[in-house]
C-alpha cells in the first residue's frame, strides 16, 4: 500500500502534494529524543519555526488541508511532532481571528518563528465539554482585566509562554491573553503517551481581552472549528504507521510453517485496517477541501472525519498490537508507542460522544 497514494486526490493541489513529501523528507532528519516531553516539544517547535511550517498553523486564511496533511505527517513519525506543530495554532488561534493589530504583532510572529510557545486554557475541573459550566471569573478593574479560576488538561501547561484563557465576564464567556509568569503551572499531569500537561492555577492573574467581551465561546468554536478536521489528519498517520508496521511483521514472522502474512486471519485483519484508513481519509479531506473551497457550514462534515478517523485509527493499532503479540505490548515499541499515543485523540477537541450529538443535531437541523 502506497502511503503517498492519497496525496494524487482531487481534494489537492500540487501545492499540498509537494508540501507533504517535502514534510515527510525533512521529518526523518529531526527525529530525535529530548530528555523528556518538555524538552522534545521545545526541540521540534525551534524546528518547525526554523523550516517555516508553523506558518500554517498562525495564518488569518488557514487552509486545513495543509494543516491535516501536516499533522497526518508529522505523526506518523512521532506523536510529539504532531502535538508541538498543532499546539502553536490552537493555542494562538484566537489572535488569529480577533486579536488587536498590537496583540497580534506582540505575539504571532513570535509563535510562527518557535519563539513563544502558545497553550489554549478552556478545560475545568467541572467543565470539560460542558463549555457553559466554567467557573473562572474575569474581573475588570479600572482598564485592566484579572482572571481567578483553575483550568486543567492544558497541553503545553508548564512550558507555554501565554495562555489564551476562556473566563466569563459579566458579558458572558470572555477570550483573554495570559502571559505564563501571571499563572502557577506547577501542577502536572502525568498521561499515558508524555505530553507537557498541567493544572493552571489563575489568581488576580492580569489579562489582555481579545475580540469583545461575551464572544469567548464563539470565538473558540471557531478556532476548533479550524483545527478539528486536522485531529482526524493525526489519526491517519497513527493508523497508517501501524499498519505498514503490521505488513511487515507480517511479511517477515514465521508461524505454523508459513508466514504470518499467508495466514487468511492476518489477511482479513489487514484488509479491515486497509480499508478503515482509506474511508476515514475520505471523509478527513472531504471535509478539509470543503472547508477551504466553499463558504458552506462544515459543522457535521468536521464532526464526522473526527469521530470516524479517530475511531478507526483506535482500532487500527489495536489491531496492530494483535499480529505483534506480545512484542506489541514491550514498553519502547513503534507499536506499544501508537496504543498510548492514539487514545487521547477520542476525547480531545471534542470526544466521540460529543460528535454524535452534533452529527445529530445538523441532521436534524
Amino acid at each position: 500500500m502506497d502511503r503517498f497514494e492519497h496525496y494524487g486526490w482531487p481534494f489537492f493541489d500540487e501545492r499540498h502534494r509537494k508540501l507533504a513529501a517535502d514534510a515527510d523528507a525533512w521529518v526523518r532528519g529531526k527525529l530525535t529524543k529530548g530528555k523528556d516531553a518538555d524538552s522534545t516539544c521545545r526541540y521540534f517547535v525551534r524546528e518547525f519555526g526554523k523550516a517555516g511550517y508553523l506558518d500554517h498553523c498562525v495564518s488569518a486564511t488557514p487552509d486545513v488541508r495543509s494543516i491535516a496533511l501536516l499533522r497526518e505527517v508529522f505523526a506518523y513519525h512521532h506523536g510529539l511532532a504532531d502535538f508541538a506543530f498543532v499546539m502553536q495554532g490552537l493555542g494562538s488561534g484566537p489572535i488569529v481571528l480577533a486579536g488587536s493589530e498590537a496583540q497580534k504583532k506582540a505575539w504571532l510572529p513570535r509563535v510562527a518563528a518557535g519563539e513563544a510557545i502558545a497553550a489554549f486554557a478552556l478545560s475545568e475541573p467541572e467543565a470539560g465539554s460542558d463549555v457553559a459550566a466554567l467557573s473562572s471569573v474575569a474581573r475588570k478593574e479600572k482598564n485592566e482585566w484579572k482572571i481567578t479560576g483553575t483550568k486543567t488538561w492544558i497541553s503545553n501547561g508548564g512550558i507555554a509562554d501565554f495562555y489564551v484563557t476562556f473566563a466569563k465576564a459579566d458579558e458572558g464567556i470572555s477570550a483573554f491573553i495570559v502571559e505564563a509568569r501571571e499563572v502557577d503551572a506547577s501542577e502536572r499531569i502525568d498521561i499515558i503517551a508524555p505530553h507537557p500537561m498541567a493544572t493552571v492555577k489563575f489568581k488576580d492573574a492580569k489579562a489582555e481581552l481579545i475580540g469583545a467581551a461575551g464572544q469567548g465561546f464563539k470565538l473558540a468554536m471557531r478556532n476548533l472549528d479550524v483545527f478539528r478536521t486536522t485531529v482526524a489528519g493525526a489519526a491517519l498517520g497513527f493508523a497508517r504507521r501501524a499498519l505498514d508496521e503490521s505488513l511487515a511483521r507480517a511479511r517477515e514472522r514465521k508461524m505454523f510453517g508459513a508466514r504470518l502474512a499467508d495466514l487468511q486471519m492476518t489477511q482479513a485483519k489487514l484488509a479491515d485496517m486497509a480499508t478503515g484508513i482509506e474511508s476515514a481519509a475520505l471523509l478527513t479531506y472531504k471535509s478539509a477541501w470543503k472547508k477551504d473551497t466553499t463558504k458552506a457550514r462544515t459543522t457535521k462534515d468536521a464532526a464526522m472525519a473526527k469521530m470516524h478517523a479517530t475511531e478507526t485509527a483506535q482500532a487500527v493499532v489495536d489491531a496492530a498490537v494483535q499480529i505483534f503479540g506480545g512484542l506489541g505490548v514491550k514498553s519502547g515499541h513503534p507499536v506499544e508507542r501508537l496504543y498510548r499515543e492514539v487514545r487521547a485523540l477520542r476525547i480531545y477537541e471534542g470526544a466521540t460522544e460529543v460528535q454524535k450529538v452534533i452529527i445529530a443535531r445538523e441532521l436534524l437541523r
